[in-house]
This record gives structure tokens, C-alpha cells and sequence, in this order.
């Protein structure tokens, strides 16, 4: 499984949002700069980001965009849905008739459950997990 590059993208910039807590704003620019990201990806990243609850856009001389609640409270899996949509790892879990094995299929009361761990793996993740560690003196001086 590989999470898209918008997805991938999303967890970067919000983690580069995390890092302007404390009620600083940020432009999308400004994230685009920091991250390295194009511009266009970051404002349609924040849209969808502002959409799901996770950011919050202020307009005007000195809007921009903060998180919407703290980064603890913020977690990959919130980042990843905001982007790609309820988390499952295949089509069965969302859907029934698609598939030409579903009437023998020995699998799918099995990949809720499967699903359910990837998606609390990635709910047990926070922003500030994902925070740039200060290195210690002792990892320097190694």
C-alpha cells in the first residue's frame, strides 16, 4: 500500500502549519516556500485541508491559515482522509457487487478488521509526533 503524493503532501504541509502554532497565520505561499512544494498543490491542499476542519483561513491584511485545533489533536489519519477519503485498503470494504468473487470470497469479513488496524495505527500518530526532534548534544559529539 502507498499512500498517494497528495496524501504524502498533506502530512507535510500541515506539519509545516504545526510548526506556526501559538496564533501566527501562514500564507499558503509562505507553506509552499517553507516545504518545497508548488504553490498550486499547497492551495489545493489547503482547501481540502480547511474543508475537513483541520485548518482555518483567515482573510485580509493579516489573515492566513492556522490550524484549526491543536496538533495533538490532529492525527495522520485525519490528514490522510481530508485528502483521499475514508481509509480502506480495498474496494469491498466500501462497496458490494463490484467484485466477481464477492459470493465465495473467504476474505471480506476479514478486511474491516485489517482496515480498521491500518486506520488506528495512523489515528495513533499526532502532528506533534511528527515535529522536527531537536538533536541532543550526545548525538552531535557521535
Amino acid at each position: 500500500m502507498r499512500l498517494s503524493n497528495l496524501a504524502d503532501y498533506a502530512v507535510i504541509t500541515m506539519s509545516a502549519a504545526a510548526g506556526h502554532c501559538g496564533g501566527s497565520r501562514i500564507s499558503a505561499s509562505e507553506l509552499a516556500a517553507e516545504t518545497g512544494l508548488p504553490k498550486p498543490t499547497v492551495q489545493k491542499l489547503v482547501s481540502k485541508l480547511t474543508a475537513a476542519g483541520l485548518l482555518r483561513s483567515e482573510r485580509g491584511a493579516n489573515g492566513g491559515m492556522q490550524l484549526a485545533r491543536p496538533a495533538a489533536a490532529i492525527t495522520v489519519a485525519d490528514i490522510v482522509e481530508a485528502v483521499e477519503g475514508p481509509i480502506a485498503l480495498t474496494a469491498c470494504i466500501e462497496a458490494t457487487g463490484d467484485c466477481d468473487h464477492e459470493a465465495r470470497c473467504t476474505m471480506k469479513p476479514h478486511w474491516p478488521v485489517i482496515n480498521d488496524a491500518l486506520r488506528s495505527a495512523l489515528a495513533n500518530i499526532s502532528l506533534t509526533q511528527l515535529r522536527p526532534q531537536p538533536l541532543s548534544i550526545e548525538k552531535e559529539l557521535a
